[in-house]
């Protein structure tokens, strides 16, 4: 399940990049567009300018900004920064991997075999649902 911090981050994405290369937007517009307490999307886009998927302008008519096109940003890279893994256990995640504890074999284990196909179609799926795509849909 999405966290709230990663469905917030998304909701503040999108509406970004409906200004994408318009101009900016404050804090206090996209709480409120978005329904969003504005002290947790302060927090959320400080993270998003940290990773570099937005930036920001001071003055009067500064705010926040897409860095990069809508169409090139996705669920999964969203859900990989604020929820981690796509993966449903560590040993076949492609950014995290690690050996599970109480896995004898990888290459004999019934649940590896699975949990890397529904990786792979999770992952597609959430990586071809771009920014863009969600303002093509509204």
């Amino acid at each position: 399940m999405l966290s709230k911090r990663c469905k917030y981050a998304l909701k503040a994405m999108v509406c970004l990049a409906r200004v994408y290369q318009k101009g900016h937007m404050t804090i206090a517009s996209i709480a409120e567009q978005e329904n969003i307490p504005k002290k947790f999307l302060e927090q959320i886009l400080l993270e998003l300018k940290r990773v570099k998927l937005v930036n920001s302008k001071k003055g009067l008519a500064g705010g926040y900004y897409l860095v990069k096109d809508p169409s090139e940003v996705s669920v999964a890279d969203l859900h990989r920064i604020f929820d981690g893994p796509i993966a449903l256990a560590p040993c076949v995640s492609l950014n995290y991997y690690e050996p599970c504890d109480d896995c004898l074999d990888e290459q004999t284990c019934y649940l590896r075999h699975q949990f890397i196909e529904i990786r792979d179609k999770t992952r597609k799926s959430m990586s071809e649902a771009t920014l863009q795509r969600f303002i093509e849909n509204q």
